[in-house]
């Protein structure tokens, strides 16, 4: 789906910080919306989606450095209010006359700011005098204010850390206001975007729907769309926010690839074709699938071979329909940011499986996303909008490659169905317990390591079980979900007793920063 300019918008410059997603899900939360845009396309975003302020992320580069990232300068001759923070307040600085300088004491975590002067960001929330705790992650600070700008906070090791031209509505921090160290740090930022650039929190899931139906209207016109159903919340989302655009001229299609949870697929297909007017394929491909990834063991090579598949088998079925124009699926926000590098970094191989980038040629066809600017959360409210059931909209994720990145190392038939097994009782126990909703993911992983146990009068040599529970609320950070003992112990029994094939069950009590939540 085309993206077109949102009236009171925000721009949001990335120029490669691990947390800039967070400055659009705090922008989100002010009920305003906003895009986040690689500096090398900046220029061209602010065209497009022609906002009414632009925030400058962080990053990992250094300002001082030849052919260090910089903001298009359209940004600056604008006139519109410019939030620069860690490394765009530096760019900030020194695009308009300033200086930054590097080999000064860094600044790591968390410290306090002290605030010399009253601001317009502050209004109601900060007055002079007053002590705040801030996060802090900078090695270089200014050390020269471009003309118009004057200090109005300070920190032990960061002598301009909060500093502001009032009459330009600039404004720039050191430290961190995106993330939950800096405990004000999100009330800052709805300052900026409703006090200084006077925008109205109204963007709405209504809205967005209405938008939404018509764009893909406008793509698609008379044409056909194939759209890949899952089940999952994403892609059942998509599948009746296109339908109600185009009606009968889509078609759905399951792709059974032999990777999914236990009786996955045979619920999804019931589900839709008894409650939803949809026209829906189911298609056995488990075979093809499987066939071709047993014995693979390299994750990112079984994501590539996945998504293959998934490709040829799309074309397959349009042929069978005489042909189709465009191909749906759910893609969010968070797998575009992880699916493009923004600045040459890790996150150009984190959602490898998805088609963000585009289809082969071969196979004439469009993507259609009607959700491509929608954080996790955002789709889940449109899904209620959209009329479907609180019981399924929180149906933990479920990702495309399926049990193969939960079967680190060689894929074999067997492997898969002693995971699936152990898969199920544990989202069994989960639900017994009462903690399905209060978990945003929760699976077991075969884990490619067999360890000799006793059972009964017998020793045993086989797989050991990872389980794993996080919660999340945009899908792009995750924290590991506190179990009490008491269940972990119930949980581990039932899959040790119940599943041939495990003789040892453990707790994964790993936590996610930005970037991908899934196990490989």
């Amino acid at each position: 789906m085309t993206q077109t300019a949102h009236p009171d918008s925000v721009l949001i410059v990335d120029f490669g910080s691990q947390v800039t997603q967070l400055i659009a899900r705090r922008v989100r939360e002010t009920g305003v919306y906003c895009e986040i845009v690689p500096f090398q396309s900046a220029e061209e975003g602010f065209k497009r989606l022609q906002p009414k302020a632009v925030i400058l992320s962080g990053s990992p580069a250094s300002t001082v450095d030849e052919g260090s990232p910089r903001a298009p300068q359209i940004i600056f001759d604008s006139g519109l209010p410019v939030f620069g923070i860690c490394y765009g307040q530096q760019t900030m600085c020194m695009q308009l006359g300033g200086k930054v300088e590097s080999g000064h004491h860094r600044e790591f975590g968390r410290a306090f700011l002290e605030v010399d002067e009253d601001s317009a960001l502050f209004e109601g929330l900060w007055s002079k005098g007053s002590r705040h705790q801030v996060w802090m992650s900078h090695g270089d600070r200014v050390t020269a204010l471009p003309e118009g700008f004057e200090v109005v906070a300070t920190s032990p090791n960061a002598p301009y850390a909060f500093i502001a031209d009032e009459n330009r509505r600039y404004y720039g921090v050191q430290f961190h206001p995106e993330v939950v160290h800096t405990p004000d740090g999100a009330k800052l930022i709805a300052n900026f975007i409703h006090n200084i650039a006077g925008i109205k929190g109204d963007w709405s899931m209504s809205a967005y729907r209405q938008k939404a139906v018509e764009a893909i209207r406008e793509q698609v016109g008379d044409k056909r769309v194939l759209c890949a159903l899952s089940g999952g919340v994403d892609s059942s989302v998509a599948a009746l926010l296109i339908h109600e655009a185009i009606g009968d001229k889509l078609t759905c299609v399951l792709v059974d690839h032999g990777l999914m949870r236990k009786d996955e697929a045979a619920n999804v297909v019931a589900m839709f074709r008894e409650h939803y007017n949809l026209h829906l394929i189911h298609v056995d491909a488990a075979d093809k699938f499987i066939g071709e990834l047993e014995g693979v063991s390299d994750p990112e090579t079984k994501r590539k071979i996945i998504g293959r598949l998934f490709i040829e088998t799309f074309e397959e079925e349009a042929k069978k329909l005489g042909g189709a124009d465009f191909l749906g699926q759910g893609t969010l926000y968070p797998d575009v940011i992880e699916s493009v590098s923004f600045t040459g970094g890790p996150s150009v191989t984190i959602k490898s499986h998805h088609n963000v980038g585009g289809l082969p040629e071969r196979m004439n066809m469009q993507l259609v996303e009607p959700l491509r600017e929608l954080f996790k959360d955002e789709v889940r409210v449109l899904g209620k909008e959209l009329g479907l059931p609180d019981s399924f909209i929180g149906r933990h994720p479920f990702p495309g490659p399926g049990l193969a990145i939960r079967c680190p190392g060689g894929i074999t038939r067997e492997k898969l169905e002693i995971l699936r097994e152990a898969d199920a009782i544990y989202l069994d126990e989960i639900r017994k317990a009462g903690l399905y909703d209060a978990i945003w993911q929760a699976f077991a992983v075969l884990l490619p390591v067999q360890t000799v146990g006793v059972m009964g009068d017998g020793r045993t040599y086989e797989f050991v079980c990872a389980l794993r529970a996080v919660t999340s609320v945009d899908g792009m950070t995750a924290d590991f979900y506190h179990y009490d003992m008491e269940f972990l112990g119930r949980a581990a029994t039932r899959i040790i007793n119940e599943v041939r094939g495990i003789n040892r069950v453990v707790y994964d009590v790993t936590s996610k920063p930005p970037g991908t939540i899934e196990w490989e």
